[in-house]
């Protein structure tokens, strides 16, 4: 399958659901073209709140496995994960390299790399305790989420229409509990198995970009780093995530495949 064939699937973080990605597939399919595009929802969150989330990642790539079957997705494709997502990402290249064609992390973590004060800023804490309890206003909570994932001002209608899935699709106590635990203990047993890109954020105060430094160095993945943005990248400048994954796509892939192509001299 040629690689601007391939479909992609779209994986959120913690306690978020595929209706925060926005305007963001809009935006990557701008820059790629009309490439299919498949947003998933994991169990615990946005359309599957009622269910039950996994405690491990281990299990949520399962899960995904059996989503992306159900959905009839051919592979190989491309799997683009923010923050857990992007362990969810890790993991399935790293055990079922053959469904995957590459896959993408956005601020992400792995223990194995980085201390717990890097994969969590301090500063989130308070926060996520909130989250964890599930008290308070939502409009609150939600403005809370802005000011630590986004460098952007804040903007009504977007943190009106979070407030509107959080009151309409909420997410349990006990859910955002084992989302923790499970990313807190990803500790995969080695690097993926597909080609990998990292995107990080100078300005994520959520989680430090020298996680992502660490993975890529230690994986041999290609890296970017934004200059300012937050933890939400696709949030807060999608444009540049889909140019980076455009430019990833023509030197990783394009090349190699013409240089397939070209008859060699002999």
């Amino acid at each position: 399958m040629s690689v601007r064939g391939a479909h992609w699937i779209f994986l959120r973080g913690l306690t978020r659901e595929s209706r925060h990605w926005g305007g963001f597939p809009e935006q990557f399919r701008a820059a790629l073209g009309p490439v299919p595009v498949h947003m998933l929802d994991l169990p615990g969150n946005g359309a599957r709140h009622a269910e039950r989330s996994p405690a491990s990642v281990t299990a949520m790539v399962e899960d995904c496995r059996r989503q992306a079957a159900a959905a009839g997705i051919p592979s190989p494709f491309f799997v683009l994960g923010l923050s857990m997502g992007g362990m969810i990402a890790a993991a399935w290249a790293r055990a079922h390299p053959a469904q995957l064609r590459g896959c993408v992390m956005i601020n992400s973590s792995i223990g194995s790399l980085s201390p717990l004060h890097h994969r969590l800023r301090w500063r989130a804490w308070p926060m996520l305790l909130r989250l964890a309890a599930a008290r308070g206003d939502a409009a609150a909570i939600e403005r809370g989420i802005w000011a630590l994932t986004s460098r952007r001002a804040p903007h009504a209608p977007e943190l009106d229409r979070w407030t509107a899935l959080r009151l309409a699709r909420p997410v349990s106590a006990g859910n955002t509990l084992r989302q923790l635990l499970a990313s807190s203990r990803f500790r995969p047993d080695g690097k993926p198995r597909a080609p990998l890109l990292v995107l990080a954020s100078r300005g994520d105060g959520l989680v430090s970009p020298d996680c992502s430094r660490r993975l890529a160095a230690a994986w041999g993945a290609s890296l970017a780093l934004h200059p300012w943005a937050g933890h939400d990248l696709p949030l807060d400048d999608g444009d540049w995530v889909a140019r980076e994954v455009n430019e990833w796509l023509r030197g990783s892939f394009e090349r190699e495949q013409t240089e397939a192509e070209t008859p060699r001299m002999v």
